[in-house]
């Protein structure tokens, strides 16, 4: 399976998609990276004259990359276009602000991954490679 497999498995599309590449993807771990771009409605009000990403859109990148893409790598040919990964749990720290137009590194490591659920250790790096944020992220595989 291709990077670009799974990303085409992806249920989300733009203006919802937030993974642009996967870098790396094995079966205990995944790195994808993602540019925010400046024209997000989001930016419009948040905040007046100083746009800064919210925490709950820097939790989904996290979680697109971290555990939907990873999820998708690990049931590999079982995946039909029926299933979908549901958010069961979130537990982040935010650390450094993300402004528009800037591109974010996230790598998770697999916890554990049982029956339909992964359980991944996340963290999100800005282009300097300071930690904007990191927790633990978990979704279930289900039926849509």
């Amino acid at each position: 399976m291709t990077t670009k497999d799974i990303i085409e498995k992806l249920p989300y599309d733009k203006p919802f998609l937030f993974v642009d590449d996967i870098l790396h993807i094995d079966k205990n771990s995944v790195k994808g990276c993602y540019t925010f771009d400046d024209k997000l409605a989001f930016y419009q009000g948040h905040f007046k004259n100083n746009p800064v990403t919210p925490g709950v859109i820097l939790t989904e990148v996290m979680a697109q990359i971290g555990v939907v893409c990873l999820g998708i790598f690990l049931i590999n040919d079982q995946f039909k276009k029926n299933m979908v990964m549901s958010l069961t749990s979130v537990v982040v720290e935010f650390l450094k602000p993300v402004y528009p137009g800037e591109k974010v590194i996230v790598h998770s490591e697999k916890i554990y991954f049982r029956f339909g659920k992964l359980k991944c250790k996340v963290e999100m790096k800005n282009e300097k490679n300071e930690l904007v944020c990191s927790g633990e992220i978990s979704g279930m595989v289900r039926k849509s």
